[in-house]
């Protein structure tokens, strides 16, 4: 931790989005999308192993690296992957994907979408630009 006061204001802002209003399969399809277009094998790894934990099976992490247009997600799933494409692609969602996302989420559960893949975009490019190093247990990447 080089830099405590941001490290601590990153680390409370993601504990509230980890323990926040969106369902954890939900939040973790989508930051395991940010990590693989992102390009972060330290995000990307470490969320493989928490979608594990959360009930993510080695197809859902596959189908999250193809995307909101691989089969088998539901239209809310694809529609939360795709925002993120829309986010990184374009720096906004389209009027469809919010109309899709608004059929099941609230404003507040939208807001905190927003928040989310902001942050979690951030959190990839500085560990991205930083080169944090990678641990035993997170194969980056390749990890399924």
């Amino acid at each position: 931790i080089r830099h405590p006061a941001i490290f601590k204001c990153q680390m409370e802002l993601g504990n509230v989005l980890f323990r926040g209003l969106i369902p954890a399969r939900e939040r973790e399809i989508a930051i395991l999308r940010i990590g693989w277009l992102c390009g972060a094998p330290y995000e990307f790894g470490q969320h493989v192993n928490i979608a594990k934990r959360v009930g993510l099976a080695t197809e859902d992490v596959e189908r999250a690296i193809a995307g909101s247009r691989a089969p088998g997600w539901t239209r809310h799933e694809a529609a939360i992957l795709r925002g993120v494409e829309e986010l990184l692609a374009d720096q906004s969602i389209s009027d469809a994907t919010w109309a899709v996302l608004a059929e099941s989420w609230d404003e507040p559960l939208l807001i905190e979408y927003t928040v989310m893949v902001g942050q979690y975009v951030a959190t990839a490019f500085v560990q991205n630009a930083l080169r944090v190093r990678m641990t035993s247990d997170n194969p980056g990447l390749s990890n399924r």
